[in-house]
Formats: C-alpha cells, sequence, structure tokens
C-alpha cells in the first residue's frame, strides 16, 4: 500500500514482510490430516489430507497395520509400544518422522486421542500436520506480528460492522489512547473529532466490492492532541478466508498534517492568483467610478470576504483633488459600493450606497485612511467593532451579523488616499491573515487606480461638456410664424465628446436660420472646431447671407481650422412672411418634413460634401411650407446605429413625426424614445420647428407705385399703421427712417417697390427696391446737401442691413421697442 511503502524502516523489513504475507496467501491454511486406529494399530478411517500428506490412498491402506506401512522394521517395535501407551490412556503429542508412500521420510506432528468406539471398544484418534509447513507458518506469523507491533505506521484490522479487532501501539499512540480502548468499538465511537463519517464510508465501499482504497484523506483532532487539526493518509483492503468469505477490513494510517497543511497553504495561494487574475480581468473594464468599485465587491464577495464596502472621500466624489489627509481633522466619505453574501444582515451596520459618514479623527476608520497602510483585526469582539462603526447602534447589528474579523484598507492612487474598502468575515471560520492583507491590498490599489482614471476622466468630460454646452445656445428666443424645439444629447457609450451642434438664429423680418452641424470624431479637437464653426455660421447668417453662401464660407473656414477637420451641415432660412424655407446642406442627412394631415417625407435636398473638403460650390432649393407643416433637422446619432442602417433610421423618424395629436415636444421625446431609449454611440443634435400663422396685425405693407411723392405716403402709411399698432411713442422714429429709407432707393435704386412693417420683438422697417448694390456709409461735408441718410438710420436704429433678393435687394432696419418704448415714457 501507498503509506506503507513511504514509511517503512528499510527494504528488508518489507521484503521480510511481503515474503511472509506471499506465503501466507498462498497456503491459506496447514492441513491436519487425520487417522482412526483400532486397538490392534489396524486402520479404520483415513482422511483426504492424509492421502496428500503421505501419498495412500484411503482404499488401500484401511485395514492394513499402520506401523507396517508407516515406519522401518528397526522402529516397529519402538511405535508399537509407544501406540499401547497411548492405548492404555496415556496421551501423546509429538514429532516423528513416518514413511511416506514413495519412500522418503516425512517430518509430522503429532497429536493423540484415545476414543471409544460403538460397543465400548477403544479406538485411537491420531492427527498429524507437516512440521515443516508448520513452522513456515510460524515463522511467517512471527514476522507479520513483529512488523504489525514494531512497524511506525499506524495499522487497524476491522471487522464487518468496522468495529476494531486488532491494532498496533503506533496507531494507539496517532489516536492519543490505549489499544484496549479501541476494541470493539467503531471509529466514530472512538475519535469523535476527525471525519469519521466519510471514513466509513469508504470502508464499506471496500467490505462491499474487495477494491482496495489508497491514499484516502482523513482530517481531525485527536484525543492525544485535541487543540490542533492534523491530517492522516489511509489505505484500506478487504480480508478473506481460503473459501473467499470476508473478515473484515484492514488499514495502514501514516500522519501527513505538515504535507497536508502545505498543500493547503498551495492551494490557497493558487486560490489567491487565481482570484487575483479574475478580479484583474474584471475591475476597470469601465470609466465609471461606482461601477469600477462594484467590481471589486462584486470580485472578492463570497471568495475572499462575507462582506464588503468601497466609501470614497466627499471631496472626490465632489470633483476636488485629492490631498493629503490630515490627522486632526475628521474624514467624510460616502459610501459607492455595497455587497454581502449570505444575507447576513451585516448592511444594517454599514452604510448604504449613497450614504455619507463623518469619521471622528480618533476613530480607527479616520487613521488608518491618515495613515495610508492597512488595518487587520483578525478576531472582533463587541469592543473592537464599537471602534470601527461610525455610530454606536451600529455595533449590535454587527454582532448579530456574526461579524468575527475585518480588514480596511485604503483606497490609494498615485499617493493619494481617495477613500477606504472594508471585508468582513461571518460565515467564513477562518481568520483574515496577512497573506489576505496582501491580496487585498493588491486588489485594491488595481481598483484605485481604475476609481482614479473614472475620477480624472469624469473631470475631463464634464469640463469638455461643459465647454461644448457653452457653445451651444443657451436660449432659443421665441420666433414669430414658428414653434421651435430642439434636443442635444452626448453620447452614452463613448468615452470622448463630440462635435454636434445646433443653432436658432434670428434675423430681420422675423426670419429665423436653423443650423444642426456634426464635427466630424470626438474629443476636445472636435468640440473646439464645432465652437468655431458655429461661431462663423451665426455670424454670416446674422449678415443675411443666402444659406448656400454661409455653406461657402463655412467650408473656408473648416479648410483653414486645420487638416482632416471636415464637418457635415445643414442650413435652413424660414421667412414667416412668405412662408418659405430656404435649405443648403454640406454632406449632412435630408430633412424630414410632415404636412398637416400627417405624410412624411424627406425634402429633396442636393447633399453637397462636407465642411473642408473645399473647391465645391453648394446648392440651395426653396420650399414652401403650410400652417402646422413640421420640418426636422438632426445629426446622424439619432438615426444611425449598429446594425440598423441610415434609411432604416431615417424612416422611423418619418413615421415617428407622423403621428398626430402631440406637442412638437412630445414629438422630440417620441423621437427619443424610437430611436435612441437604449442609448447612442454619438452625439444627437435635433431641431424641430412647426409653422405657425403669422397674426394680420403684424404685417403691413405698401406698395411704392402710383403718383405723388413716395417719401411722404410712406411716412403717413407708417404713422397711421403704429397708432393702429398701438406703438405711437415711436412713430416719430420710425416715419423720419422710413423716409430716409424710401429716398435712398429713390435716389439710388431708382426703383422702389415696396414699404413693409413688421411687428415682433423689434419693429422692423424694409424698403425693397431692384438695385443690387447695397447702400454705403459716406462722409460728407458741412456744406453737402445729401448723403447722411444712412448715417441718420444707423443712428436711430437698433441694427440695420441689406438682403439680397431675386429681383434686387431689401434694405431694413430694426427698433427696438421696448428699449424707445422705455425713454418716450
Amino acid at each position: 500500500m501507498h503509506g506503507f511503502e513511504q514509511t517503512a524502516p528499510d527494504g528488508a523489513g518489507r521484503d521480510a514482510a511481503g515474503a511472509a504475507s506471499a506465503r501466507l496467501a498462498g497456503h491459506r491454511l496447514v492441513p491436519l490430516a487425520t487417522a482412526l486406529l483400532q486397538e490392534d494399530g489396524r486402520i479404520l478411517h483415513w482422511s483426504q489430507e492424509a492421502e496428500a500428506l503421505l501419498g495412500y490412498r484411503a482404499e488401500h491402506v484401511v485395514g492394513s497395520y499402520a506401523a507396517q506401512l508407516m515406519v522401518t522394521d528397526a522402529e516397529r517395535p519402538r511405535v508399537l509400544a509407544l501406540f499401547r501407551q497411548i492405548m492404555a490412556g496415556r496421551g501423546w503429542s509429538g514429532t516423528y518422522a513416518v514413511r511416506h508412500q514413495d519412500g522418503h521420510p516425512v517430518e509430522l506432528e503429532f497429536h493423540t486421542y484415545p476414543v471409544t468406539g460403538p460397543g465400548g471398544r477403544p479406538l485411537l484418534l491420531a492427527t498429524a500436520s507437516d512440521l515443516s509447513a508448520l513452522r513456515e507458518v510460524e515463522e511467517d506469523l512471527a514476522v507479520l506480528d513483529g512488523f504489525f507491533t514494531q512497524s511506525p505506521i499506524g495499522m487497524a484490522v476491522y471487522d464487518t460492522d468496522l468495529r476494531y479487532l486488532r491494532l498496533n501501539n503506533a496507531l494507539a499512540r496517532i489516536n492519543g489512547l490505549p489499544v484496549e480502548q479501541h476494541l470493539g468499538r467503531r471509529i466514530s465511537a472512538v475519535l469523535p473529532g476527525i471525519n469519521s463519517s466519510e471514513i466509513e464510508a469508504v470502508m464499506r465501499q471496500v467490505l462491499l466490492t474487495g477494491r482496495p482504497v489508497v491514499d484516502a484523506r482523513s482530517h481531525g483532532h485527536t484525543p492525544g492532541d485535541p487543540r490542533r487539526d492534523r491530517a492522516w493518509s489511509a489505505s484500506y483492503f478487504r480480508l478473506e478466508d481460503s473459501t473467499g468469505r470476508v473478515l473484515g477490513v484492514s488499514s495502514s494510517i501514516i500522519d501527513v498534517s505538515e504535507r497536508f497543511r502545505a498543500e493547503a497553504r498551495a492551494a490557497r495561494a493558487q486560490e489567491r492568483l487565481a482570484m487575483l487574475a479574475a478580479a484583474t480581468a474584471r475591475i476597470g473594464t469601465t470609466l465609471d467610478l461606482q461601477r469600477t468599485a462594484e467590481e471589486l465587491v462584486e470580485a472578492v464577495v463570497p471568495r475572499f470576504a462575507d462582506f464588503a464596502t468601497v466609501d470614497l472621500l466627499e471631496s472626490v466624489l465632489g470633483g476636488e483633488e485629492p490631498g493629503p489627509l490630515r490627522p486632526d481633522s475628521s474624514v467624510q466619505v460616502r459610501a459607492v459600493a455595497v455587497g454581502e453574501a449570505f444575507g447576513s444582515g451585516l448592511t444594517q451596520a454599514a452604510d448604504a450606497v449613497g450614504m455619507v459618514s463623518r469619521y471622528d479623527p480618533k476613530r480607527m476608520y479616520a487613521r488608518t485612511l491618515v495613515s495610508g497602510r492597512p488595518l487587520l483585526k483578525p478576531h472582533v469582539d463587541e469592543e473592537t467593532l464599537s471602534g470601527l462603526v461610525p455610530t454606536p447602534d451600529r455595533v449590535e447589528h454587527g454582532m448579530a451579523a456574526g461579524i468575527h474579523s475585518y480588514l480596511l484598507v485604503p483606497v490609494i492612487a498615485r499617493g493619494m488616499v481617495l477613500g477606504g474598502a472594508e471585508f468582513a468575515r461571518t460565515r467564513n471560520p477562518e481568520a483574515f491573515t496577512a497573506a489576505d492583507v496582501a491580496l487585498a491590498e493588491e486588489l485594491v490599489a488595481r481598483t484605485a487606480l481604475a476609481i482614479d482614471n473614472a475620477r480624472l476622466y469624469r473631470r475631463e468630460r464634464e469640463t469638455a461638456l461643459t465647454l461644448q454646452r457653452s457653445l451651444l445656445p443657451q436660449e432659443i428666443h421665441r420666433t414669430l410664424g414658428l414653434e421651435i424645439a430642439h434636443r442635444y444629447l452626448p453620447s452614452s457609450l463613448v468615452s470622448e465628446v463630440g462635435g454636434d451642434w445646433f443653432d436658432v438664429v434670428p434675423l430681420s423680418s422675423g426670419r429665423v436660420a436653423l443650423v444642426v452641424g456634426d464635427v466630424m470624431g470626438h474629443g476636445i479637437r472636435a468640440a473646439a472646431t464645432m465652437g468655431q464653426l458655429r461661431t462663423v455660421a451665426r455670424t454670416l447668417a446674422t449678415l443675411d447671407l443666402p444659406p448656400e453662401h454661409v455653406l461657402t464660407r463655412l467650408d473656408e473656414t473648416a479648410m483653414g481650422i486645420g487638416e482632416g477637420q471636415f464637418a457635415t451641415c445643414v442650413c435652413a432660412v424660414y421667412d414667416p412672411v412668405e412662408r418659405t424655407c430656404t435649405i443648403a446642406s454640406a454632406g449632412h442627412l435630408p430633412p424630414v418634413a410632415v404636412a398637416p394631415d400627417g405624410s412624411a417625407r424627406t425634402l429633396d435636398v442636393p447633399p453637397g460634401v462636407p465642411l473642408g473638403v473645399g473647391g465645391v460650390a453648394f446648392t440651395a432649393v426653396e420650399f414652401t411650407l403650410p400652417p402646422g407643416g413640421l420640418i426636422a433637422l438632426y445629426t446622424d446619432g439619432l438615426v444611425e446605429k449598429r446594425g440598423r442602417d441610415l434609411d432604416e433610421g431615417i424612416g422611423l423618424l418619418s413615421r415617428t413625426l407622423a403621428v398626430r395629436g402631440r406637442t412638437l415636444e412630445e414629438s422630440c421625446d417620441a423621437a427619443l424614445e424610437a430611436l435612441v431609449a437604449d442609448g447612442t454611440d454619438d452625439d444627437i443634435a435635433m431641431i424641430m420647428a412647426r409653422v405657425l400663422p403669422v397674426p394680420a396685425d403684424r404685417i403691413a405693407t405698401l406698395p411704392l407705385t402710383g403718383e405723388g411723392p413716395l417719401p411722404s405716403r410712406a411716412r403717413r402709411f407708417t404713422r397711421a399703421t403704429l397708432s393702429a399698432w398701438g406703438l405711437s411713442a415711436v412713430s416719430d422714429y420710425a416715419e423720419l427712417m422710413v423716409s430716409e429709407l424710401v429716398t435712398n432707393a429713390m435716389l439710388h435704386a431708382d426703383a422702389p417697390r415696396r414699404l413693409r412693417l413688421f411687428r415682433d420683438r423689434y419693429l422692423t422697417l424694409e424698403v425693397s427696391d431692384a438695385g443690387r448694390q447695397a447702400p454705403r456709409l459716406r462722409s460728407s461735408a458741412e456744406e453737402d446737401e445729401g448723403g447722411r441718410g444712412m448715417h441718420l438710420v444707423s443712428e436711430l436704429a437698433h441694427r440695420w442691413g441689406t438682403r439680397q433678393t431675386r429681383s434686387g435687394k431689401v434694405v431694413w432696419a430694426e427698433i427696438d421697442l421696448g428699449h424707445r418704448g422705455d425713454q418716450q415714457l
């Protein structure tokens, strides 16, 4: 057996024992020959064993004189004299050499028994065994007995009920009980401190199958060493007699406690390495600070600890840079991840996620964070726990949960403490050790680095988002004749900000420019490029440039920003008076238009090339939008998604917007819910605009045709209109400015066509003519009779300008109604 071979004292002992075992296994039992003799020495009975021992068959010897067959003539008188003595009642036992059938002598050991036969006649029963075989068996038994009693290996024999029949002193010493206290008892009764049920199950299996079991492990404590757990390796084999009858089980046992402890240490070390490898793979998979803390808790519960929590300094979570902790200041932390196994209830003694605790500088938690070194409490009692928890009322919950071992490891990254990670054991009976501290430090260090990266990423992302949002419109002014709603969503998956933007630019005469763009790429550079393009686009639109000219100038700007800075953009200008929308695109997705009856379509706008390509002209198209109609401008993040192509996304957007009965805000929400309910890989910018009817009392038009002085007619029309609108307070300014605009058109354009007054937040005065040349402010000498009209307009107007039309131009000027009204009052 395995244990026997490892611990036998020397090779000779093993050889002797093996040879003895082999001989006993071969002979099983020494044959016992029997013969029954009459009082005259004739043979009455001759057993089969006698036949095998001496060679004489029974039918040949029964009736013959035994002395004549088996002894020589010289020995016969002596044998006959001994026979008479035995028959006289004097029994005899001894050794004697008799003759085999083939003539050679056989040394036998005899035992004789005078008996009484039928009729009272005396008979002699003789038994005999081969003396050499007996001596061989005795020698073998002596070897085995010596080996059994002198072997340092524990050895035992059990009956079929698994009770001790025999054991050696070595096993008695291992168990710490005398041999006699074992006999007749089972292992479970003798050694209650070991895993006796498992051992007896193995022994029953050996009894049942006959297959030996080698190196079966058992463990526990014995009466001889009750304070220390030990381990043993045992081998078992079944005992049988020559007929195959099962007699019991034999075992050999060696103490392998040191090897067991070494294996246990190796197994724990391997388990720690496996845990470390698994935790390394799962911690820090995202740049989310809380998720990173949760990954640490998930990695250690329940393999390492029954309870774990990660708390971070409130200042760190608030976005502040971590700094050295002062030993005289309290520590305020917030729980960001908590987990437990088995539902122990230990969470009642700790902060729930989101809760904040303040630790006095004298408490162990605060001192540990200040020191930056782990705090190990292998054994926790009520007094110890009271120094660990932030408030005394949690001690009772902790003790009720069964906490018995505690470990606190500061979360340190780049030399600065970010918080603390706590570990506790309740059901796991083993206390935390120095090896556990090393493992926890390694896990927490990896977590701390990931948390700090997440913190830095959060700070950088918030900075970039703040920059990005600051570059987007902060307020969308209400526009007459148009209801506007918008949405902007940063990417939920991409780790950097993007370059999507939108803008609503109020223009003269209630007109408005809607701009949506998307800088290719992500990051601070894309956001900065977006800011530059948006500023330029807003400025160009304010100059009343047509959409296609705005895109041309933007293209030049993008080329000047830097190589590889491309962007798509769509620019639409809506005129609420004419209800026309002029749209130009630079490689952007087509707008979606929805008619009042709910039919939706994409507008056929020449796609153009992205901004930054250069050298390609842009084309604008004009559409008429009916009252109640809707138009949507958007970036590709809304409709493009992994596993869904653009056409499918645009079709879904069109169907979503076609649903009638929603407000514009509800339509925006519905679009986001339908297309990006589970997040988006890209930023999203979207503008929706619905056409509203312009009230008739907001517009007044005077054709500048017919007879009579046009400036005076324009002044009278202006005074009457403003009086009707309740704006007489600005009538003087308006009349003077209208007179100068009409006069200027007559002098320099030779064909004034129309005066239009438009009232919104500003009062807009428009004079259209057939000329193409924009008016200019010219210097005039004191003696000059003209050239001062536009100077006067520039001084009186909030702002003024000109825009080109298909048939000429429009010169306009605005009066700030709020400002001028306050001045008059």
